[in-house]
């Protein structure tokens, strides 16, 4: 997947960036849940800096299933990349000093809040403190990727959401299972900061889509979208449509990411989205079948009380990251044909 020509453009795009790049070099950097499709990214990049600058990084990827590295990375073929094969949430051991701790492991995919909910909390708070200890331990700074759920309902006369902002979360709601457990995990961030000196940087999230994603089984929007196209299916829409949502192309989000691991002070939270081609679930569809003329949208409207989230999207106000000089450079229609392109290469 690394050497997919999608990916190696997105990568000489990451790497022009004004991004104090130099300031990995040399470094050992530890992901958990390396094979998700931000991290996955963010592996792409430190292999990029080693392949194309000598960056000398050495990549420590925590996950549970070394075959899909292998698929993702060709780790085999390269001396960069150490796996660590384990759940996050068992204690973990590196062989040497991390200096920087990429906190990716958890899920984000709705179905499994209905299967494994519990599952969700420990990977969030069990495995955060599993990382802070190790951190403790390392003196490693640590970048944790949170989510704009954990904001909740928010109040009706706030129109953008800041990073200071905060709204109500039903913990009653099976739902919450993921935001709350997010916020348990920020909470204990930041309990280690204060306690022990931890330093870190926390990341809120917005809809990131991209090569790599989870299109098959997931239950997210883009995702499910995507899945029809490149399976060339009916574009199937499970509610009336009405919903909207901003989506950020990947590359966009991990330009922000690395930007916020370097170019930045410690102890800060940064929220990363793309709110500048906000759009209905429905338009969405429909823009899907213009691109690729197979298809057809159809409506299958299920209630699911437990899936989504049930308040009313605020846009979140990203203007904190655009002071470093971030801006969502790819367009919505051309992200999604690099993804279907990407996926299209793949059968």
């Amino acid at each position: 997947m690394y050497k997919s020509h999608i990916i190696q453009e997105d990568l000489k795009k990451i790497t022009e960036k004004d991004i104090n790049f130099q300031n990995l070099h040399n470094k050992n950097i530890l992901i958990t849940g390396a094979t998700g499709m931000l991290a996955s990214y963010y592996m792409y990049v430190l292999m990029y800096l080693n392949d194309k600058m000598n960056a000398n990084i050495k990549i420590y990827a925590l996950v549970r299933n070394i075959d899909k590295l292998e698929q993702v990375t060709q780790f085999s073929e390269r001396n960069d990349i150490i796996p660590i094969v384990q759940d996050v949430c068992d204690k973990i051991h590196v062989p040497e000093k991390i200096d920087y701790i990429i906190h990716m492991a958890s899920s984000a995919n709705p179905k499994t809040i209905t299967k494994d909910p519990v599952g969700i909390i420990n990977a969030n708070v069990i495995g955060t403190l599993n990382v802070l200890e190790l951190a403790k331990e390392s003196g490693a700074q640590v970048i944790f990727t949170s989510t704009r759920e954990i904001y909740g309902k928010l109040d009706e006369n706030i129109t953008k959401v800041a990073e200071t902002d905060m709204g109500a979360l039903d913990c009653l709601d099976l739902r919450s299972c993921y935001p709350e457990s997010k916020r348990m995990a920020e909470n204990l961030i930041v309990s280690y900061a204060y306690q022990f000196g931890i330093k870190y940087k926390i990341v809120r999230i917005a809809h990131v889509y991209g090569p790599g994603m989870i299109i098959d089984n997931d239950g997210r929007i883009m995702s499910d979208l995507i899945s029809n196209v490149v399976h060339k299916e009916n574009i199937v829409l499970k509610s009336t449509g009405e919903a909207k949502r901003a989506f950020c192309y990947i590359s966009d989000a991990t330009i922000a990411l690395f930007m916020i691991t370097v170019n930045t002070k410690e102890n800060e939270v940064y929220n990363i989205a793309n709110e500048t081609e906000e759009i209905s679930i429905k338009d969405l569809a429909f823009l899907l079948k213009d691109m690729y003329e197979n298809s057809d949208v159809i409506f299958d409207i299920q209630e699911n009380k437990n899936q989504y989230v049930k308040f009313t999207r605020t846009p979140l106000d990203v203007s904190k990251l655009e002071k470093l000089g971030w801006k969502p450079e790819v367009l919505l229609a051309d992200g999604i044909k690099n993804t279907v392109e990407y996926f299209n290469e793949l059968v």
